[in-house]
């Protein structure tokens, strides 16, 4: 269960084109989700593990306290998430469903918890190579005291929907009472 914010996102993304097409960015109209807008961000894609920030939302860029334009979306996780979050997301280009981790923001003295969802985008070929992203705080933002976040940690990251509920998950057996796998 996410927050009603992200939820609402997917539900759009998924209204756009979801599971079986991807939602191309010309599909997606700001106007459908106006209170969300400053929470609103876009990575590109220019190549595996190069996500370029093309647009943050007011609330995305005041998190920072800086401009992202052009900035790797990864940069701003922390070094040993960045593989899980790369992964995700190439996961997510080949199987069209959204992504959402749920992270701590981290200041030099305090942190924050959050949703971030991304959610492919197809370009003009119909091909991947964008995503639409939303950071929804899970807690009151005043507690980081207008300090910039340093660093994110996810503690999950996980598709959402039909192609992900397909995967297989590890599943303890026993036999006459002994784990066996």
């Amino acid at each position: 269960m996410f927050h009603s914010n992200t939820q609402t996102l997917i539900d759009y993304w998924r209204g756009q084109g979801g599971y079986r097409g991807l939602p191309t960015r010309a599909q997606i109209d700001p106007a459908a989700f106006p209170k969300l807008m400053p929470q609103v961000f876009i990575l590109g894609r220019v190549n595996t593990g190069f996500y370029p920030i093309r647009l943050a939302g007011g609330f995305v860029a005041d998190l920072h306290k800086r401009n992202l334009k052009g900035l790797n979306g990864l940069s701003l996780f922390s070094e040993r998430n960045r593989l899980t979050l790369h992964t995700a997301l190439e996961t997510a280009r080949r199987r069209p469903e959204p992504v959402v981790a749920t992270v701590e923001a981290f200041t030099d003295q305090a942190s924050l918890a959050m949703e971030v969802l991304f959610a492919p985008l197809a370009g003009a070929d119909g091909s991947p190579e964008r995503f639409l992203g939303l950071y929804q705080p899970l807690a009151l933002v005043a507690r980081l005291d207008g300090r910039p976040v340093r660093e994110i940690v996810a503690h999950s990251v996980r598709g959402v929907g039909p192609a992900n509920e397909e995967t297989p998950r590890l599943r303890l057996a026993t036999l006459d009472g002994r784990r066996v796998a």
